[in-house]
């Protein structure tokens, strides 16, 4: 089985997680779950500024504001999703006593975060009502 379809089942049955390596210091295991809360919750503030964007915001342009909600709502989700398999991924490193994963993920979710904030400091400055 490939190694991505191996990893999305783990997700659902994280007991398979136990059959490898050794059971880590459960502190590491903790930390490991406040890191996986933390991700969720990013992703929970980033859903909920997609719908403000979009419920707040009615004099914005129609494409600006559904862009922007739109995006804000894109990041959720794949933060969410990354939460899981970051969380997967650490776990079984810890019980292997291999080295951390490393992951671009943090650096690309805070870049698409700040052309997103960028967008609306544009919007900020140039108002907020569109061509009529």
């Amino acid at each position: 089985m490939s190694g991505f379809l191996r990893g999305l089942r783990t997700w659902l049955a994280p007991q398979e997680i136990r059959a490898e390596g050794d059971t880590p210091d459960y502190r590491f295991s903790l930390a490991n779950e406040r890191t996986f809360l933390a991700w969720i919750r990013t992703a929970l503030a980033l859903i909920g500024g997609g719908f403000a964007v979009d419920q707040f915001l009615p004099g914005l342009v129609h494409g600006v504001r559904t862009g922007l909600a739109l995006a804000l709502l894109a990041a959720g989700v794949l933060c969410s999703l990354r939460a899981v398999n970051h969380w997967v991924r650490c776990e079984r490193a810890m019980r292997r006593g291999e080295d951390l994963p490393v992951s671009r993920f943090p650096a690309l979710l805070s870049l698409a975060v700040a052309v997103v904030a960028m967008a609306m400091v544009v919007v900020v400055l140039f108002g907020w009502e569109g061509a009529r």
